[in-house]
């Protein structure tokens, strides 16, 4: 018996019980759409991940006053910390040869009020330096200007949702705003950013640390941004900033985070609930195999005679394996098609409603649910399969199963 002779004859029996062959085939379909829909959305997920962190900047490492690693029973944070200052900031950037860019950064909330109207904002304290490591740009008037970072000037550069609810479609450059009461002269706008990591830079507002410092009555930085040269410089420069802030504290009372620890971190959990979710999902399809089963079990049952007749025109056991696990493989092949048929169309209408968030198939996953849907389909279909091969052909032409 040839192989074309085989499907065939497996077509044509899926044919003649549509009803049973079509359940079947939307278990299997099921089971692969969920796998591949879930990590499609984890795929997605990691590259929104990256998208985000690419918008911080890059290359950078910051320091966080207190130390985070943990010693022993009862160790934590350092209860000698220190605070990090100005002072050290220019340290790193005289000292750390790796280090091309160095930002104080200090923040706050406070209410900034013009012409009657307010509302509450994030004050970001810094330097020029900030802008160019977070890449931002203005699109109105200057950014803070370079100079001493204590003797800062009372100037403010408003972010652009700030500035379009404040000053509406007015001119706000030159204008004096009353900022936690102080006044501050707007000195630019910030071009239009959006969020990254949930943080909104359209809402922020920029003012020299050094006024941010005394506007708080903060004696200390809230971080330190520091950003090398390349990706390659990045080590080095974490262990010269080590060193040199080691030094000036007589002790590691600090944390140095890089994005690329950060990102590996976001990564390798998206990871995991991508695995966890697609287990999960997984269980369809060997629920869908138990169908196969099943339903082949039934087949093998109404097809006693038909078993009998082949044996008896000469078909070996082989043969009537191969025909009965060509009828379970088919099932599975077409639930896997019909499934990613559905997984695209699901994916397709995903990217519509959320655009920022990007969810394609991954080669990788579908060659790997369309195998696993396929295994499924030929284990499950085996032991049906076993039973009609080994009837015997008398009993099995005398209707005997």
């Amino acid at each position: 018996m040839r192989g074309a002779d085989l499907l065939d004859l497996a077509q044509e029996s899926l044919r003649l019980h549509r009803l049973r062959t079509a359940l079947t085939v939307m278990a299997v379909a099921i089971g692969v759409t969920a796998v591949l829909l879930l990590t499609a959305l984890g795929e997605g997920a990691k590259r929104y991940v990256t998208g985000q962190f690419a918008g911080m900047g890059t290359n950078l490492v910051i320091v966080l006053p207190g130390r985070t690693e943990t010693f022993g029973v009862g160790s934590g944070i350092s209860g000698g910390t220190r605070d990090l200052t100005l002072e050290d900031c220019e340290a790193l950037l005289r000292r750390c040869p790796a280090v091309v860019d160095v930002a104080p950064v200090t923040v706050g909330t406070a209410s900034v009020e013009f012409g009657g109207l307010h509302r509450d904002v994030l004050v970001a304290g810094s330097t020029a330096a900030y802008a160019r490591m977070r890449d931002l740009h203005a699109s109105a008037g200057q950014l803070l200007p370079p100079g001493d970072p204590r003797r800062g000037e009372p100037v403010v550069v408003l972010g652009s949702k700030v500035r379009r609810e404040i000053f509406g479609s007015d001119n706000p450059l030159g204008r004096s705003v009353r900022l936690a009461r102080a006044r501050f002269r707007v000195i630019g706008v910030l071009e239009p950013k959006g969020q990254s990591l949930g943080f909104d830079f359209d809402e922020l507002v920029l003012v020299p640390v050094g006024q941010a410092m005394r506007l708080f009555n903060q004696s200390g930085l809230f971080r330190i941004m520091t950003q090398a040269a390349s990706a390659q410089d990045v080590a080095g420069a974490q262990k010269q900033i080590r060193a040199v802030l080691a030094d000036r504290h007589r002790d590691e009372d600090f944390t140095l985070v890089t994005q690329d620890a950060m990102l590996k971190s976001f990564r390798s959990i998206i990871d995991a609930l991508t695995l966890a979710l697609a287990g999960i999902a997984a269980i369809s399809l060997a629920v869908a195999g138990i169908g196969i089963m099943n339903v082949m079990l039934v087949s093998v049952s109404e097809r006693t005679a038909e078993v009998g007749l082949l044996k008896a025109m000469g078909a070996g056991r082989r043969q009537i394996l191969a025909l009965f696990l060509a009828e379970a493989l088919l099932l599975s092949a077409l639930g896997a098609a019909a499934g990613l048929t559905l997984g695209l169309v699901l994916m397709r209408l995903a990217s519509g409603v959320f655009p920022g968030f990007t969810v394609e198939p991954s080669l990788a996953w579908t060659a790997a649910v369309v195998t696993l849907a396929l295994t499924a389909g030929g284990l499950f279909g085996l032991s049906p399969a076993r039973r009609a091969a080994g009837m015997p052909a008398v009993d099995a032409l005398r209707g005997k199963r």
